[in-house]
């Protein structure tokens, strides 16, 4: 993953805007929050990726998703590849994501249950 020029500049306002999130969830609910909010960024992170090609499951949706499986099949080479280009570059800002989530679920639990527990 190749950082450009302007992912440079928005990365302390990311890293900053999360540490007041992070900061937050802490102090509302100490560090059970902390796992919570480390359970919320990975669920939508794990939403984005099962729906990057359309929707799903949903009773509502059945129809759509057959009308997007059309639309793809009638989609031209380059179309195809424009389309998976677009979704590669959506997708690889999840990784970040995950671990993130995955750090502060295990920082926030982990850390919960080991001043809990006598």
């Amino acid at each position: 993953m190749r950082m450009t020029r302007i992912d440079w500049i928005l990365l302390p306002i990311l890293v900053g805007v999360l540490a007041g999130v992070v900061i937050g969830a802490f102090l509302l609910a100490g560090f059970i929050g902390l796992g919570v909010l480390g359970l919320i960024i990975g669920l939508m992170a794990q939403r984005i990726e099962l729906e990057k090609d359309g929707a799903v499951s949903h009773s509502m949706t059945t129809s759509l998703y057959a009308e997007q499986f059309k639309a793809r099949e009638r989609m031209s080479r380059a179309e195809k590849a424009g389309h998976r280009a677009e979704t590669q570059t959506l997708l690889k800002w999840l990784f970040p994501a995950k671990v993130v989530s995955a750090g502060l679920i295990i920082l926030g639990f982990g850390l919960f249950f080991l001043f809990q527990h006598p």
